[in-house]
């Protein structure tokens, strides 16, 4: 090796160990209990990087460094605070993610108040039934804010002591995936009510508790809100508006101490896409308020398929949420949590070939995965006028 490659990695062995310790710096919490190893942990690195040169020389040295570097990082990112006293509100506690997270932040020992729609709904009652003492239930609506601020000072008296670490906006609504054409303006702006103001208008109610506790606000987007999906132009906006709330609100409220994080789910069986009845209320209006050309040209037939994509969604979701369960607890207890989580199989590489690839392959992409098996009328007629030519 000659004398310019070995200051060269010298250099770069000095440069990596000094970016290292400045990040343990910057990432240390100045707590008191924490400020007496503040030093020791910026030390280490550097006292580190200049063994393992001495010991195996300058290029083995920094081969073995950075892999410790990059250990350590992982083992820091997996590190979790003890749950202790914690606090945690919950919204849309009646059925799926809500419901289940009730259940599992109880057993670790976290007081959850869950929020729910229906008090009196199966979903409350066994809650009630199934766990401890430390379970509240909290009658929220979060399109409600008389309910939301009575909430709040419930909420405010029951933690008053310990104060309130996490916010969990989970609470969320389907409606009937169509081609965004043929979804009624009722239902864009109902997933807009529900999925994005009402979350946005809790955060901004429970705010000063996170802030007090330097907590946690974690938001429950989508698969749907980080990537186009067919079918779900109503449901993807406003998880989509909510991933974005979610990135600024990270971003400002950093200097506060309180960390955000948004989940992404792939398809879980949850429950959301709803009941039967509402099936059939939600297909009424949507043929209701069709203009009677879109009507024809898309065809009856094709419109009643819509109901059976709902009918087997269940079929191509996973049943095992505790992909996601962990994804929020990593958010609610991580020393350092991601700022996006994507839990569940086939959740990120869509999201990476839609962020790095030509849209022109994403679209081709998921063209194949989830290609309806209808046709509209029209372009059924029209396929078969070429044939005949």
């Amino acid at each position: 090796m000659d004398a310019f490659t070995s200051n060269l990695l010298g250099w770069l062995c000095v440069g990596v160990t000094t970016l290292f310790g400045v990040s343990v710096f910057y990432t240390a919490k100045r707590s008191p209990a924490e400020k007496a190893n503040l030093l020791l942990w910026s030390l280490l690195p550097t006292l580190l990087g200049l063994l393992c040169v001495a010991m195996l020389g300058t290029g083995g040295g920094l081969v073995v460094f950075c892999t410790m570097c990059l250990i350590s990082v992982y083992l820091g990112n997996r590190a979790l605070l003890p749950v202790g006293d914690k606090a945690v509100l919950i919204t849309g506690s009646d059925t799926g993610i809500g419901h289940a997270l009730a259940k599992h932040l109880d057993d670790l020992g976290f007081v959850v108040i869950a929020g729910v729609l229906n008090k009196d709904g199966p979903g409350a009652e066994e809650l009630r039934r199934t766990c401890s003492q430390r379970l509240s239930l909290l009658q929220l609506d979060v399109t409600n804010a008389t309910q939301v601020k009575e909430a709040y000072l419930k909420v405010s008296a029951k933690v008053q002591d310990t104060g309130l670490w996490g916010v969990v906006n989970n609470a969320g609504i389907l409606g009937l995936p169509a081609d965004g054409e043929l979804i009624p303006m009722s239902t864009y702006r109902q997933c807009m009510e529900v999925n994005f103001f009402g979350a946005v208008e809790l955060s901004k109610t429970f705010l000063p508790l996170l802030r007090k506790s330097r907590g946690r606000l974690v938001n429950v987007s989508s698969m749907a809100g980080g990537i186009p999906l067919p079918r779900y132009a109503a449901y993807g906006a406003s998880k989509a508006a909510l991933s974005m709330f979610s990135g600024v609100m990270r971003q400002e409220l950093s200097k506060w101490g309180v960390k955000v994080a948004a989940i992404h789910p792939s398809g879980f069986r949850t429950g959301i896409q709803g009941t039967a009845d509402l099936w059939a209320k939600q297909e009424k209006e949507l043929i209701e308020n069709l203009p009677a050309d879109t009507r024809q040209d898309y065809g009856e037939d094709y419109l009643l398929e819509l109901k059976s994509y709902l009918l087997h969604m269940p079929l191509y979701c996973d049943a095992n949420l505790s992909p996601v369960l962990g994804a929020i607890l990593h958010a609610l207890l991580a020393k350092r949590p991601q700022g996006l989580y994507t839990p569940g199989k086939g959740a990120y590489m869509p999201l990476c070939i839609f962020c790095y690839f030509p849209l022109w392959v994403y679209d081709f992409f998921i063209s194949k995965m989830l290609s309806p098996k209808s046709v509209p009328r029209v372009l059924r007629t029209s396929e078969a006028a070429s044939k005949d030519l």
